[in-house]
């Protein structure tokens, strides 16, 4: 497996996120669903991710937005539109785009990452407990959710 940061913006990537949402969306109401959009993907604030079987074929994507904490004296990483086709899950594919966010973040001096997540999606859930991330509260500009799961992890 090959991960490399990519354009959002090709057919193959396109058709994963536009999986994700359709997963998404059927999961929970829109007001609940948190998504980023192409555009705001390609944004210069973003390093989006895109993992690569051997074949080439994309087999999954995250994006590491950083973000501006107010208030606080540095701002966090968050971790946007992890997705790892369904065909290849069980492979570590998720795994190691967490361990490239990481280290992308550490790389530029982010000391926290944090996530959204809803409370549906519990092998999501499973696999940021076990990368060390820890339930937290709403941050940034989202609001309390019953359906949602914030998460967050130091570096």
């Amino acid at each position: 497996m090959i991960i490399n940061t990519e354009s959002p913006d090709q057919p193959e990537v396109r058709d994963m996120l536009a999986r994700l949402d359709a997963y998404c969306a059927s999961l929970y109401p829109s007001e609940s669903n948190h998504l980023m959009d192409i555009a705001s993907l390609m944004r210069g604030d973003v390093l989006f991710l895109v993992a690569r079987g051997v074949d080439g074929a994309a087999s999954g994507c995250a994006a590491l937005v950083r973000r501006d904490a107010e208030g606080e004296d540095e701002g966090y990483g968050e971790i946007k539109r992890m997705f790892v086709d369904e065909a290849r899950r069980g492979l570590g594919t998720g795994r190691k785009l967490m361990e490239h966010i990481a280290m992308f973040a550490a790389m530029s001096g982010l000391r926290v990452l944090k996530l959204e997540t809803g409370i549906h999606q519990s092998d999501a859930i499973a696999l940021y407990e076990r990368f060390g991330f820890a339930r937290c509260g709403p941050f940034g500009d989202y609001q309390p959710d019953p359906l949602s799961v914030f998460m967050e992890k130091h570096l």
